[in-house]
C-alpha cells in the first residue's frame, strides 16, 4: 500500500488530490498500465475507499467524494493521509432485472444502449441499481427507455 499525504484541492466543483508520481509509478506497475481510468483501493484518514484514478488536464487526480471525507467540499485546504493501491477486483454490476426486461419489450432502445460508450451504459446500470424503491426503479427505467430512444433526457444528459 503506497502512503502520502495531500491537500485537498478542487477543480470546479470537484474536490481532489494530486497523486505524487513515486506512487502513480507503483500503481500503474501494479496495474499493467499507465492510461485511465485505473481502479484504486485504499483508505483516506483510515477510512476504507474504492475509487477511479482518472487524468485530468495532464494530472493524475484521486477525486474525494463525500462517502470518503464528510463535506468534501468545504474541507478544501485540509491535509488528508491517503493510502493507495491498484483494485483487480471487478467493478461490473448487474443490470436491474426490470431493466433487462425492459430492454427485451424495447428493441430499438437495447439497440441504442448497445451503441453507447461502455462509461455510458455502465452509468445508467449504476444508477438503476442503486435506486431504493421500487417505485423509483420502475419509474427510471421508464425514462432510461424513453432517453434511449430520443423522447426525453435522463440523469442530466440529453437525448442520445
Amino acid at each position: 500500500m503506497n502512503k502520502f499525504k495531500a491537500d485537498i484541492e478542487i477543480i470546479g466543483i470537484n474536490p481532489f488530490v494530486f497523486v505524487p508520481d513515486k506512487v502513480l509509478k507503483n500503481i500503474f506497475k501494479q496495474a499493467g498500465k499507465d492510461k485511465g481510468p485505473i481502479p484504486i483501493r485504499g483508505t483516506i484518514n483510515n477510512k476504507p475507499y474504492r475509487q477511479t484514478l482518472v487524468k485530468y488536464r495532464d494530472a493524475w487526480r484521486l477525486y474525494i467524494n463525500n462517502s470518503m471525507v464528510k463535506n468534501s467540499p468545504k474541507r478544501v485546504g485540509e491535509t488528508v493521509v491517503i493510502a493507495v493501491e491498484f483494485d483487480p477486483l471487478s467493478r461490473n454490476i448487474k443490470p436491474h432485472p426490470k431493466l433487462v426486461k425492459a430492454f427485451k419489450e424495447n428493441k430499438q432502445a437495447k439497440k441504442i444502449f448497445d451503441s453507447l460508450s461502455r462509461s455510458r451504459q455502465h452509468e445508467i446500470v449504476r444508477y438503476i441499481s442503486f435506486l431504493k424503491t421500487e417505485e423509483s426503479v420502475t419509474r427510471n427505467i421508464t425514462k432510461a427507455i424513453n432517453h434511449l430512444i430520443g423522447k426525453d433526457t435522463f440523469v442530466g444528459r440529453d437525448k442520445p
